[in-house]
């Protein structure tokens, strides 16, 4: 076993044993350095995924004699209740707007033959949308 360098009357003061070999002075402070920056790295990826789940909500829209029928939930499948419901034409004029029941749930009558966009917003980020084509909507 070869002895550490910066021992006994070395030049260098204070090394460490790292896995990549030894490090003395600045050589560890950089290790350090690259080993804080690589936690760092894995801690942001790891933390900011899950906020990113938690603000998603679903939203989907369907048609039935005549009426648009819209469903929200969150993704453990729980409704969105008192959120927020646009409907938008083609140019993104609102034609109407309510909100969703305690079970998530909201109908209206067909406005008109265009493909709609159904804006969910549950605040707090939960927003989403869907868009309901024109040739979905039936005759």
């Amino acid at each position: 076993m070869l002895p550490a360098p910066g021992g006994e009357g070395s030049s260098k003061p204070f090394c460490r044993r790292w896995f990549s070999g030894w490090r003395c002075g600045l050589e560890e402070e950089m290790e350090l350095k690259r080993m804080g920056i690589i936690l760092a790295v894995m801690a942001a990826v790891t933390g900011f995924s899950a906020p990113a789940w938690s603000h998603k909500v679903n939203v989907f829209a369907y048609v039935e004699r005549g009426r648009v029928h819209v469903e929200g939930y969150f993704p453990d499948g729980k409704p969105v209740g008192n959120a927020a419901i646009q409907v938008l034409d083609s140019r993104g004029r609102k034609l109407l707007e309510g909100r969703t029941d305690a079970e998530g749930l909201f109908s209206f009558p067909l406005p008109k033959k265009d493909d709609l966009t159904i804006v969910i917003d549950a605040s707090m980020g939960h927003r989403n949308q869907f868009l309901l084509k024109k040739q979905d909507l039936g005759d």
